[in-house]
């Protein structure tokens, strides 16, 4: 079974576990002579290392991407290109306490119950770590995709605390360690979350995700939809336990009349859209307007709270998870969606290409 690889023309496959001694990915489908260079990689992989702030795990990872096929003279060879990052700091004996108890909230009964055998360092597999592949992969996606598409994510809410949208400024995104467009709710976010942090707990959050400069006519009917790919993408992110396209949930509570996106015709004779309220699909095809996904990110389950659990002998008993944890994962999750819209956009890209010319 192939279900650690995702793309059907621009196909990526992710191996490696958080505490082994390396990770990466295998991408398939590149074009050829498309110019890449690790430094443009390591680019992206920086905004999503660990240990950039107090809000996330203090595991210090350069994330130090290796290009070890694929490659020649700077441009890529039309074969699959493999990247690896190495794992440097890691510490297992975190994890001995908890080697035969299921950590609440996590994949360890899971695993268990489907292989027989999990890998408890960390988390193996089901870690988050695995996303610094993901983030690799969508590097060249981007270089797929050009610079006339534009990809931005931020976070748009931590707990029951939302930005102000009135306040939104993609400028601040980078200013803060929050990856939030509203600086004020960001100073909030900081007293918040020292607050969590120092109690031992977490938070959830949601993520924005931003496709503009996109091109009419990516995605098919009926299986090959576009938001429907989407959504697949960001639920395969860890943690992430909803997602919506455009008005989301929210489209429950507008009427016909609110929620359909008139149009009108602009000086030079094309169709010009009025309102985005569909999130820039239709049909499962995009509609040229700015694509906008967001997804909810569930609490860090890894607490320093004592919780109840069994063991894998089937008895009672009481876990805490010691190491160095994220108290909001989804301050992390930005620069993973950002990466899984551009890899969902790039394959459509392709695809499109493929049969539409």
């Amino acid at each position: 079974m192939s279900d650690n690889s995702f793309g059907r023309l621009f196909r990526v496959t992710t191996w490696g576990e958080s505490h082994g001694p390396a990770l990466g990915c295998v991408v398939d489908g590149i074009p050829p002579r498309l110019g890449i260079e690790a430094a443009e990689i390591q680019h992206w992989l920086d905004r999503r290392k660990p240990g950039q702030s107090r809000f996330t795990t203090q595991r210090q990872e350069a994330d130090a991407v290796k290009i070890l096929s694929g490659v020649f003279e700077g441009q890529t060879t039309g074969t699959p290109v493999s990247l690896m990052i190495e794992n440097t700091d890691q510490r297992s004996k975190d994890y001995g306490d908890i080697k035969d108890k299921y950590r609440p909230g996590h994949a360890d009964f899971t695993y268990q119950t489907k292989y027989g055998i999990r890998d408890y360092r960390g988390g193996g597999r089901s870690s988050a770590r695995e996303t610094a592949a993901r983030v690799a992969a969508g590097a060249i996606a981007r270089k797929i995709l050009g610079p006339d598409i534009t990809i931005r994510g931020a976070m748009v809410q931590i707990g029951p605390h939302a930005i102000n949208r009135d306040r939104w400024d993609w400028d601040e995104v980078e200013k803060n360690a929050f990856w939030c467009p509203d600086a004020d709710a960001a100073q909030k976010w900081e007293v918040y979350l020292d607050q969590l942090r120092k109690d031992g707990n977490s938070i959830g959050a949601i993520v924005e995700i931003v496709a503009s400069g996109v091109p009419a006519g990516l995605g098919a009917p009926i299986y090959g939809k576009l938001d429907s790919d989407l959504a697949q993408a960001m639920m395969t992110i860890n943690a992430v336990k909803g997602v919506e396209i455009g008005e989301g949930m929210q489209s429950a509570a507008l009427t016909g009349e609110e929620n359909a996106d008139e149009m009108v015709t602009d000086k030079n004779g094309n169709p010009q859209f009025l309102s985005n309220h569909a999130g820039g699909v239709l049909g499962g095809i995009s509609t040229g307007q700015d694509i906008v996904v967001r997804f909810a990110v569930k609490p860090t389950s890894s607490i320093l709270k004592t919780r109840k659990t069994v063991d894998k002998h089937g008895k009672d008993t009481e876990i805490i998870t010691k190491g160095r944890h994220d108290p909001c994962v989804g301050i992390r999750g930005v620069p993973v969606g950002e990466a899984m819209m551009a890899c969902v956009l790039a394959d459509h890209l392709l695809r499109h290409r493929a049969q539409c010319g």
